[in-house]
């Protein structure tokens, strides 16, 4: 999978928003996007701390924005961008708004494993599972954000 210009923008910015979170102080630092005809439609970052509800994820509340931006539920077409790659939870949540296409930053082979709390699912895995019905690519930016979410030891 090759990241469209538009996508690789978005990337930058939703890991630059990642980063100055992080500069901040910020404690809980997951930021996405969605993208739909090369024009970002929805940015979000995690709000699981500030408004104790685990679900709000920083892709799930992006899909969440995007869908009431377009006025559907069905995202077909978007693509979902990631700080870190998605989580069991938001995977799920972007298959069920039929999002095609997820880029993150962070791979999970390279996390700290306490952003997982399937730690032995793979993304291969729910991509097998759903008959491949996306496409996904990460380490995009991975390099910058490893500051953030490289296990102790080794940031």
């Amino acid at each position: 999978m090759i990241p469209t210009d538009a996508e690789r923008d978005a990337m930058r910015g939703v890991a630059d928003h990642a980063l100055d979170l992080h500069a901040q102080g910020k404690d809980i630092v997951f930021t996405a996007a969605v993208v739909k005809d090369g024009q970002v439609i929805a940015t979000a970052r995690n709000e699981v701390g500030d408004t104790n509800d685990v679900s709000r994820h920083a892709e799930v509340v992006a899909i969440a924005r995007a869908a009431d931006a377009l006025g559907d539920r069905s995202l077909k077409g978007c693509t979902l961008l990631a700080s870190c790659q998605p989580c069991e939870m938001c995977l799920s949540a972007m298959r069920w708004a039929e999002i095609d296409r997820v880029i993150f930053g962070a791979q999970q082979a390279n996390s700290a494993a306490a952003f997982f709390r399937f730690p032995k699912l793979k993304i291969s895995d729910f991509h097998a599972a759903c008959d491949g019905a996306f496409e996904y690519l990460g380490g995009v930016e991975e390099d910058r954000l490893h500051v953030i979410y490289a296990p102790e030891g080794q940031k």
